[in-house]
């Protein structure tokens, strides 16, 4: 599975946590993350993550992209509640890609934890039967 991982600034310790707490399932996957989340995974964890751009310089736009073309499996994205979502931000977009694309998205620990476990289980194994010849990430 190709999994996404983005995270708002006041929310990319709690991305930490959730992939120290999960290292071993997302370890078995293909990781991408925008810069500076994906930089902390990477650090402190260890698990492999390729790195696009920062999210502000980009990075949400080339994950936005991949799920456009139906290249991300997932996406785990913590994003600030508090901050009011306007129709040309990234965030918006990002999400609203994932409905129209049906791709599975926790913008929560909640909904992460439920997202994780039935990655592990296979509830997602659907999802493999889309074309991967091409090397994403």
């Amino acid at each position: 599975m190709n999994i996404a991982l983005t995270a708002s600034d006041k929310k990319k310790e709690l991305m930490v946590q959730f992939c120290i707490a999960y290292g071993g399932i997302l370890q078995k996957h293909n990781v991408c993350a925008t810069a500076t989340t994906g930089k902390l995974i990477s650090d402190i964890t260890g698990i492999k993550v390729f790195r696009f751009l920062r999210g502000s310089a980009g990075g949400s736009e080339q994950i936005a992209a991949r799920i456009a073309y139906n290249e991300i499996d997932a996406l785990f994205f913590f994003r600030d509640p508090m901050k009011q979502l306007s129709e040309e931000s990234e965030e918006w977009t990002l999400l609203r890609l994932c409905d129209i694309h049906n791709i599975p998205v926790a913008t929560n620990i909640a909904t992460a934890e439920i997202l994780i476990q039935a990655i592990d289980r296979g509830d997602l194994d659907w999802r493999e039967g889309y074309d991967r010849s091409k090397q994403l990430f």
